[in-house]
């Protein structure tokens, strides 16, 4: 998306944001007047004021979370354009170290999210075609095994197609999702002509009666259904940076005003259809209000509306990988571009573990209202995680501290009032959530603060200036005493400011065992926000043996390393920076470079080390994450090069020095 239609509200920005982030907040009429009436033992146990108050309070939460905290305070809280927790995060962090523990725990929770929503969405579209008859009485979805088995192909499909990208589907969102909305709108328009008077709703006064109404059989826990009407609110903050401010702010009162209709309108439907029975399914309103000619076309329509909504919770998950992966929350993980924007990104590992969590909880709860138990639980607690790192950005921003003590006070009440209610659906499923949560968390917290105690108790000697041992590496390249290791020797190593590198990387080739090359290289890889990007600039300190390499790649470049190195190496013989390295034996005539041998240095907890075990065993749960999150070696491209992994030591906090004692010679000791 060009900058200028992010930076103003325009007509096809309008449309793009309506098809990018609008996806989880727009499915939410198909479960949450069906989880309401279920919560209060069904159909036959509302009334018209409990279908008031519920719609008040459906209405009320989405103006409260989305609109007034959302849309109007948090949208102004970007990093260089980018929403969602670890941008906020990001503004704030030097207010205060605690910071990081909000932004682990709502990353974590939005993570956890992103493996509910397609699950609970797509199954609930599925739902409304059991029963249905097609032709002379034949019902092709007879069963929920039916239901789950339609939902996991579709799901298998979606999560199968992301390594293709979403710029061409991508383009279909807009107008799919506008019908979709103006769908919502209508029908629930329609509807609404049987009962003008569930427009009472819109007094909240409503909504305040029945949390404490007889009629109200949940009592305050009704709040944990209400919620699932807005948990798309994060990920509007997330996706700010896809589609700009000014294009949410713009397209969201259409948004908001097609759901309220939409409510409004199930609303008449349960109370004109106080006897209805939902034969072989569970009742859903929301496929109730749709006229029986047109109810496979809506079924149609809900299920893609379903996919895209997904579709941006798996990509919106991808983003959130890549932004913790830059903050040190979460290991380096392979990145594929598929298109031209950067952020358009996808991580394979990330849709592995998406697609068999999501799938996983299909199978687990097999019915959609199982799924609701679960879902929104985790959301809350990202939510009063973000409602924290907001006030800390208010005061940054200076605002006036009453009006900063207002906000956290009365949106910290709502989030932590929305929170105990969904603790109620603990037992019920709600538990799931959590532990995957938990899980992401622990291994956040891990890589965090492994770096963390790593970086503290390494020794201040742990970098060196590379321009100090130039004369040793030359002198080492012409000791013929030693055995030619390499022509090239070629290490992945960075190198800061352009001299410093650490002493590991040195330690590799003078002691351990001199490793004698014609040319030491030492490459350091960045990469640049362009697409195209292959750039590469050189320093070698005034010798011929010695050369630091900054390579400058465009995110959609394949790093390479072994391609372009061939390619320095040659122009730099050419204009006599380097020696030349004619080859006495080869395949290729006239070939003038010399052979290749890539290092990349791992490090692992050296006996010596003496920190505490609690420490201890957070830098080897971290170590143990970088060798198990992906092989160094693809990141560089450097998979079928001569690449060695050397494993060195490394010493943490102060060395248990040990001693041995000599009492005599061995024959001595004999006699």
């Amino acid at each position: 998306m060009s900058k200028n239609i992010k930076q103003k509200a325009t007509p096809a920005g309008l449309l793009i944001a309506i098809g990018i982030v609008y996806g989880d907040i727009g499915t939410s009429p198909l479960y949450v007047m069906k989880s309401i009436v279920a919560g209060n033992g069904g159909i036959a146990n509302v009334n018209r004021e409990f279908i008031i108050g519920s719609i008040s309070l459906v209405l009320w939460t989405v103006t409260l979370l989305t609109t007034l905290q959302t849309v109007m305070i948090a949208l102004k809280a970007t990093n260089h354009g980018e929403g969602g927790i670890f941008a906020l995060y990001a503004l704030i962090r030097k207010r205060a170290k605690w910071l990081v523990i909000p932004a682990l725990i709502g990353g974590a929770a939005i993570l956890a999210d992103g493996t509910l929503t397609p699950a609970v969405t797509v199954t609930t579209a599925i739902e409304g075609l059991k029963g249905m008859e097609f032709g002379s009485g034949n019902i092709p979805v007879d069963s929920q095994q039916m239901v789950i088995i339609i939902t996991v192909v579709i799901l298998l499909f979606l999560f199968l197609i992301q390594r293709m990208g979403t710029s061409i589907i991508g383009k279909a969102f807009g107008p799919v999702m506008f019908i979709w909305f103006t769908f919502l709108g209508v029908v629930g328009l329609m509807n609404m002509a049987g009962d003008w008077g569930i427009l009472a709703a819109l007094n909240p006064i409503y909504a305040i009666k029945l949390l404490f109404s007889p009629y109200n059989k949940a009592g305050l826990f009704i709040l944990g259904s209400i919620f699932l009407a807005t948990t798309g609110a994060e990920a509007l903050y997330s996706d700010v940076g896809h589609v700009g401010k000014n294009n949410i702010i713009g397209s969201w009162p259409y948004v908001f005003v097609c759901l309220a209709l939409n409510y409004f309108g199930q609303g008449v439907w349960i109370l004109n259809n106080p006897n209805f029975n939902a034969g072989q399914g569970d009742l859903n309103p929301f496929f109730e209000i749709v006229p029986e000619n047109f109810r496979f076309a809506a079924i149609i329509l809900a299920t893609i509306a379903a996919v895209i909504a997904s579709q941006a919770l798996i990509t919106g998950s991808f983003t959130l990988v890549a932004e913790a992966s830059g903050l040190k929350f979460l290991p380096r993980m392979n990145i594929v571009y598929p298109s031209n924007e950067k952020g358009q990104i996808y991580i394979p590992a990330v849709n592995k573990m998406l697609c068999a969590a999501t799938i996983s909880l299909v199978l687990f709860f097999q019915t959609s209202a199982h799924m609701e138990a679960a879902y929104g639980l985790s959301i809350t607690i990202s939510m009063l995680m973000t409602t924290i790192m907001l006030y800390e950005w208010l005061v940054i921003v200076k605002v006036p501290m009453v009006w900063n003590w207002i906000f956290l006070i009365f949106f910290g009440f709502l989030d932590v009032m929305f929170m105990i209610s969904s603790l109620s659906k603990f037992t019920h499923g709600g538990y799931v959530s959590l532990v995957i949560a938990g899980l992401i968390l622990a291994v956040m917290y891990v890589w965090f603060y492994g770096n963390k105690i790593r970086d503290k108790r390494e020794s201040r000697n742990a970098y060196v200036r590379l321009d100090e041992y130039v004369d040793m590496l030359t002198d080492l390249s012409h000791d013929e005493e030693y055995p030619t290791y390499a022509t090239n020797l070629v290490y992945m190593a960075k190198v800061k400011y352009g001299k410093f590198i650490k002493r590991e990387i040195l330690y590799s080739i003078l002691d351990k065992r001199p490793k004698r090359a014609k040319a030491y290289w030492f490459i350091t890889v960045n990469v640049t926000n362009e697409p195209f990007t292959a750039e590469y600039s050189v320093n070698t300190y005034g010798t011929k043996n010695v050369i630091n390499v900054q390579l400058y790649l465009g995110f959609k470049k394949q790093t390479s390393v072994n391609v372009y190195i061939r390619q320095i190496v040659h122009d730099l013989i050419a204009d006599g920076t380097i020696e030349a390295q004619p080859q006495e034996y080869t395949t290729t005539p006239g070939r003038d470079v010399g052979d290749f041998s890539f290092v990349i240095v791992n490090d692992v907890i050296s006996p010596q080390t003496q920190l505490v075990s609690y420490e201890k065993w957070l830098v080897e749960a971290r170590v143990w994450l970088q060798n198990l999150s992906s092989n160094p070696a693809s990141w560089f491209g450097l998979e079928y090069a001569d690449t060695v992994v050397e494993r060195v030591p490394l010493v943490l906090g102060r060395q248990n020095q040990s001693y041995i004692k000599r009492v005599g010679t061995k024959f001595e000791k004999e006699q």
